[in-house]
């Protein structure tokens, strides 16, 4: 009957009661009453009586759940109010197992591929550089330069420095001297006597506490002039003095300009004075020495040979408080410095001290002699001669030249190429004859 008001549904089944006995259907009792009342004029009913039922059974019958062999009428009605009363609860699955296991099984696929497609195209932090898609990857523009002097890296402002070339003195008494480990450039010959002296140049580094300041000679000049340096010194040879004015020298001669030097207490005169760079570069300001213009040496990255075949060096210079000896320094590439059998140090006005040690090491052959007051040194600077190149642990050996008293000092190999030197500190010291230069 129910199907076929809903013929979408399956027919119920027909639940059985256990204990409860069936019971007439309305039709039947119906029919019985027309039956009985057929032969009657009054109409009167002969059906019996039900019999009596205690409180207690009619309140256990009405609890029991309602019997589903309903009379006709009452499925009807029920089915009526079926159609009619429809809400969230009457929803029910219509799919079978079999269809329900295969929809979820797709379902779960397709989420598990979604979330694999989320995680394999998100950023990942794989420790690299990430390279935007927008546009290739620019690199920054580097915020350093080849120092001029040296070829080490400096601020792009430090080349427009001038370049200040300070006379110190080696003397036993000047020693330890200061500021000496800071300079790019270091010439090294004979003073007088066989006392050897320095020319420092200095352009990347502004040390405060420099001396012994000594006088100047003829050959440190023209070395200077060659890196259009402003030399700080105190007076020098008859010759030197003349040729400072001659050659249009940058002077900052301490008798003219006492503002940047000063002598220390503890040692005596006159291996007592100093100076700052910031005072000298003061006096240059003042004199309008500002920049320096010259042809910087050829610079090249380190290289140390696995090979080296000159990790010890000897040049004797003069004497045996002069005489110095290299020894290589394969961990940093450089060569420590000694002279007169000892450690070659430097102090700063702290009181610390550090040995010397260049990163290349040049010998230049060239002829010496004494001024004409057989007292000052004298070396034929302009010109040429051989040349003893010391870097990466290995010796090249060389010709210097120079064409004149301004020009550049140029380092020219075998195959007539320039000498490419390390960048660093680089220690030239002149030799009178080539037999003075020994190496091992």
């Amino acid at each position: 009957m129910i199907d076929d008001f809903r013929p979408e549904r399956k027919k119920p089944k027909r639940i059985e009661p256990l204990d409860k006995p069936l019971e007439k259907s309305i039709h039947d009792l119906l029919a019985e009453h027309e039956a009985a009342n057929a032969g009657t004029d009054n109409g009167a009913s002969d059906i019996p009586e039900p019999a009596f039922q205690p409180p207690e059974a009619i309140a256990a019958a009405d609890s029991e759940p309602a019997d589903m062999t309903e009379t006709a009428s009452t499925t009807v009605t029920v089915a009526q109010h079926s159609k009619t009363a429809h809400h969230f609860m009457d929803w029910h699955w219509h799919l079978s197992k079999k269809w329900t296991i295969i929809l979820g099984a797709i379902a779960l696929v397709l989420i598990s591929s979604a979330g694999a497609f989320a995680y394999l195209n998100k950023p990942h932090n794989t420790g690299g550089t990430y390279v935007s898609k927008r546009g290739n990857y620019v690199p920054p523009k580097p915020t350093t330069v080849a120092s001029n002097l040296t070829g080490l890296q400096v601020d792009p402002s430090i080349n427009q420095r001038p370049v200040t070339g300070v006379m110190i003195e080696n003397s036993t008494d000047a020693r330890p001297q200061s500021g000496l480990d800071q300079a790019g450039i270091v010439f090294e010959a004979i003073a007088e006597g066989g006392i050897t002296r320095f020319l420092a140049l200095f352009q990347d580094t502004q040390p405060d506490y420099l001396g012994p300041v000594r006088s100047a000679r003829p050959y440190y000049l023209q070395w200077c002039m060659g890196f259009d340096c402003a030399l700080a010194h105190v007076g020098g040879s008859p010759e030197a003095l003349s040729d400072i004015k001659t050659w249009g020298v940058k002077d900052l001669d301490q008798f003219y300009n006492s503002s940047a030097y000063w002598r220390i207490n503890s040692r005596y005169a006159p291996h007592n004075m100093y100076a700052s760079m910031s005072g000298l570069n003061q006096i240059e300001t003042n004199k309008g020495y500002s920049t320096a213009h010259y042809t910087s040496l050829p610079r090249k990255a380190d290289s140390p040979s696995k090979t080296p075949n000159a990790t010890s060096i000897n040049l004797a210079i003069s004497g045996a408080d002069y005489n110095v000896t290299y020894a290589y320094d394969a961990a940093s590439n450089s060569y420590k410095r000694s002279e007169g059998g000892v450690a070659h140090t430097v102090v700063s006005a702290t009181g610390q001290t550090t040995q010397l040690s260049p990163k290349v090491v040049v010998a230049l052959v060239m002829q010496y002699g004494l001024e004409a007051d057989n007292h000052h040194s004298q070396y034929n600077v302009v010109g040429s001669g051989q040349a003893y190149v010391f870097q990466d642990g290995t010796v090249t050996p060389a010709t210097w030249s120079k064409a004149s008293a301004q020009a550049q000092i140029v380092l020219t190999g075998s195959d007539s190429q320039p000498v490419k030197l390390n960048a660093g500190q680089t220690w030239f010291t002149a030799i009178g004859d080539p037999s003075l230069v020994t190496y091992k």
